[in-house]
């Protein structure tokens, strides 16, 4: 008995970049001790406040079946925080509830791409978007960035790669460079799609993490609010990573499309959840700026010890929590360097490789544990690299 070619070809073969990550975990459970600087989950934990709303929504019985496009409640509040951002009529006709962007990312790809199109995504990348791609019979063709522009897609690029594509994925912030992409990238993004008649997919999923610069939703351009479906999570801005809340933002005829795939598929999310990110979003912007401010500081103590030295470099980190860094003066890849570092320091990261082509020879340092620990450990990372030139 055979597999699907559809189940078997997901992860495209090979390494998937990982095997640094999956070391270390080995090593922890071999009772060594590790910091991890490997992965994006907060050092803190979803409120407290946000967790009893999550109990008393299902000791009052809301652990049925819940609406499989989200109760109407929280898809007017979604439509709501989206429309106060970014300026754009929306309304809960405009939202599906997802269980986690993950699953937005997935359902955004089945909507827009047919078997065998070429679905365009940017490299560096997060590493479950081939994999996303290729689950729903798409062909993943990347468009490579250089740090030479901050990984930035400049329009020659996204052009030259447009033709005889279907659909695009973009993030901003971006997971792993932390690049927020400035006006002119989100032009050149609008202008390919609207030249090559493309699908917008757009990861907002770090929109409350902006360090420099504005946060630009590309639905919000003229003549894209038609042809764009953003993915948004309460993971990230409200440290709700576990309870899986996501959602997709499209027109109207692409949201009913969805909640038929959603119904034969995912079924919808935990009512008694929906109810706490209801919760969670009725408590304003006070909360989200609760959950950045530990990666913002950290990032601010990250740039004073980088400037200490000349060895490794740091991308310029506009959002996100994260640091990717360029230690190519070292001679060494990014999966060479990271794999030394956890064998000398039990300092774990992740190697630029994983992420792509065009993070090759550099690391991302995940800045989520708290920030005695951070900056010693980014001491290390330093020292180490500077050792790695001296030997």
């Amino acid at each position: 008995m055979q597999l699907s070619d559809h189940i078997t070809h997901i992860t495209g073969g090979g390494s998937d970049g990982w095997d640094t990550f999956y070391r270390a975990r080995r090593m922890i459970a071999d009772g060594i001790a590790v910091t991890e600087l490997n992965i994006g989950e907060h050092d803190i934990r979803t409120h407290p406040d946000i967790l009893n709303a999550m109990h008393k929504a299902a000791l009052a019985g809301h652990t049925g079946y819940a609406a499989v496009p989200g109760t109407d409640a929280l898809r007017d509040a979604i439509a709501t925080r989206i429309a106060t951002r970014t300026g754009v009529p929306t309304t809960a006709a405009n939202i599906l509830v997802t269980p986690g962007g993950q699953a937005g990312l997935f359902a955004a790809h089945h909507a827009t791409c047919n078997p065998g199109d070429t679905a365009l995504f940017i490299d560096p990348y997060y590493v479950t978007y081939p994999g996303t791609i290729r689950s729903v019979g798409a062909v993943p063709k990347p468009i490579i960035t250089s740090p030479d522009t901050g990984f930035q897609p400049t329009l020659d690029a996204l052009q030259r790669a447009a033709s005889g594509a279907r659909s695009l994925l973009v993030n901003s912030p971006n997971n792993p460079t932390g690049a927020v992409y400035s006006g002119q990238t989100m032009q050149a993004i609008a202008t390919t799609c609207r030249d090559h008649d493309l699908w917008l997919i757009s990861d907002e999923v770090y929109d409350t993490q902006v360090w420099e610069g504005d946060h630009i939703s590309p639905r919000a351009l003229p003549d894209m609010a038609d042809r764009t479906l953003v993915v948004g999570s309460m993971s990230k801005s409200h440290a709700m990573t576990g309870s899986r809340v996501g959602w997709i933002c499209a027109p109207e005829p692409v949201i009913a499309h969805l909640t038929d795939l959603a119904t034969h598929t995912t079924y919808g999310v935990a009512g008694y959840i929906q109810d706490a990110a209801q919760f969670a979003l009725g408590q304003g912007t006070s909360v989200e700026e609760q959950v950045a401010a530990p990666f913002c500081r950290r990032r601010a103590l990250s740039m004073d010890l980088l400037a200490g030295q000349n060895i490794v470099k740091a991308v310029p980190s506009q959002g996100a929590m994260y640091l990717m860094l360029d230690i190519r003066a070292t001679g060494m890849s990014g999966e060479g360097f990271a794999n030394a570092l956890l064998d000398a320091t039990h300092i774990a990261v992740m190697p630029g490789e994983s992420f792509g082509q065009a993070a090759a020879g550099h690391i991302r340092i995940a800045m989520t544990i708290d920030d005695d620990r951070y900056i010693a450990a980014l001491g290390q990372v330093l020292d180490f690299a500077a050792s790695c030139i001296n030997q």
